[in-house]
Parts: C-alpha cells; sequence; structure tokens
C-alpha cells in the first residue's frame, strides 16, 4: 500500500473542496481507494490531502497527468504542490 501526499495553499478552501470532490472519478482511475483532507488550523488555505493506492508507479502517473493540473489550477491552487510517498 502506498500513500500519496499532497500539501499545497489555495485561495479558497471552500472552492478548491468543490473541485476536489468532482476529480473523485479522477482519483479512482487511477486506483486511489481511500483519500481525506486536512486543513491547517492556523491557515484554512494550506490544504493536505492524503490518499491511498495499491501502486506507487500509478500514484505516480497521477501527478504527472495533465488533467491533475488543470483541475488544480481550477481550483485555485497557489503555488507548486508538494507531492510526498510512502509505502
Amino acid at each position: 500500500m502506498a500513500k500519496m501526499y499532497i500539501r499545497h495553499k489555495v485561495a479558497d478552501f471552500a472552492k478548491w473542496k468543490v473541485a476536489y470532490d468532482e476529480h473523485e472519478p479522477m482519483r479512482k482511475q487511477f486506483g486511489f481507494t481511500n483519500s481525506v483532507v486536512f486543513v491547517n488550523s492556523q491557515n484554512p488555505n494550506d490544504v493536505l490531502s492524503v490518499h491511498h493506492n495499491d501502486s506507487k508507479a500509478q500514484a505516480l502517473k497521477f501527478t504527472e497527468s495533465p488533467n491533475l493540473k488543470e483541475a488544480m489550477a481550477k481550483a485555485g491552487v497557489v503555488g507548486v504542490p508538494e507531492f510526498d510517498f510512502t509505502e
């Protein structure tokens, strides 16, 4: 089991969350089975999401997907997201 952690800043959490929820079918398409979102208690626009996948290679493909980049732009992600993995 691989876990992918994505941390990024967003312009508006409420707007981001709607776009994030709409992107669920794409996460499933890449094999993600569970996702959890955490918000920094000091800054609600600082977001950490954790995603479970059976394959780190598949998770990495997701991070390189043009669809993900478009979804993040639409959601109001500010700056470059940080991706980390554990197995």
